[in-house]
């Protein structure tokens, strides 16, 4: 199959003007011809449905997965949005405005061809340049590691089993048991979605003190949660960046989540999840081994979408 930027092909024509139709290809745009993006566009369509198919099935038959429903329910981007590909700005679609003409930020070139909008790049200059400084931000620090995914079990301390967010599911030390973790531990948690879910009684036990508009002086790389993170930041930037990189963030995403949980306080071996015991000296061992492995995987997607920024914002 034939993927990626070698049948990009560069289009050297002069900027012009079509009335009503965008005739704005440039040396630097290159042009997808109709088979290899169709082709692109398929495979990523393939990929995808294996993780919303099941999702939607679930959603059908009214049964929630605590796992692997979250980046669907936690996360604002529809399953529909998520199997939707896009090449990214730079690149025009040969035959293309057939499939994308209504699409947010895409615009006609002539001879029927889509690509996405300066004009659109340029709308998103804010979020660009948040991203930009949250993103350079995050990857300038050294992972830190010793968490041990106290947030979850946060997220329930002196809560009864009937009021924690998963209550079908069975806290596995049971609610004291749970607690006395909590209590035992130093909570240092650096990201404020999953601070601002702890309870009342679990705030003041945070070490830090994360807010909604300072998360660049907090974000760190190994954080789990800012792992995950990076799905959101990517699908926030469709059409601007390459669908790959979007599905390449919630494979990630969706691997660390299958951590998150079995490191929580509930029980999922009835779904096949073991537990990774972070109470006890092996599970964290086990838990910060994950965690670091994440981190690295995590670095290259950071990067991109960094770099991505960085090329939108110059043509801003």
């Amino acid at each position: 199959m034939r993927t990626g930027r070698a049948y990009l092909r560069a289009v050297p024509r002069p900027l012009t003007t079509l009335g009503g139709v965008e005739n704005a290809v440039t040396t630097r745009d290159a042009v997808l011809d109709e088979a290899t993006w169709r082709e692109r566009r398929a495979a990523h369509e393939a990929r995808v449905e294996a993780w919303v198919r099941p999702h939607l099935e679930r959603r059908e038959a009214r049964v929630p997965h605590p796992v692997e429903d979250f980046l669907f329910t936690y996360y604002s981007q529809r399953p529909a949005a998520l199997r939707r590909w896009h090449p990214g700005y730079g690149v025009v679609l040969e035959g293309g405005w057939s499939t994308y003409a209504g699409l947010k930020g895409y615009v006609e070139r002539p001879g029927g061809h889509a690509t996405v909008a300066r004009e659109h790049v340029a709308g998103q200059r804010p979020l660009l340049t948040a991203l930009h400084t949250l993103l350079s931000a995050t990857a300038s620090r050294p992972a830190q590691l010793g968490c041990f995914g106290l947030h979850e079990w946060a997220m329930v301390y002196r809560l009864d089993q009937s009021d924690v967010r998963h209550a079908s599911w069975p806290l596995r030390l049971g609610p004291r048991g749970t607690d006395e973790v909590v209590e035992g531990h130093r909570v240092a948690c650096s990201h404020f979605d999953a601070f601002r879910f702890f309870t009342d009684e679990a705030r003041p036990l945070n070490t830090l003190r994360p807010g909604r508009d300072d998360r660049p002086a907090f974000e760190q790389p190994g954080c789990l949660h800012a792992g995950m993170d990076l799905y959101k930041h990517a699908y926030r930037l469709s059409p601007l960046v390459d669908s790959d990189l979007v599905a390449d963030c919630f494979d990630l995403a969706r691997d660390i989540r299958v951590l998150d949980m079995r490191a929580s306080p509930y029980d999922l071996s009835d779904l096949g999840y073991t537990p990774v015991r972070i109470e006890t000296p092996a599970g964290k061992q086990e838990y910060v081994a994950a965690q670091r492995a994440f981190a690295e995987r995590g670095a290259p997607l950071r990067a991109r979408l960094v770099a991505d920024c960085e090329r939108l914002l110059a043509v801003c």
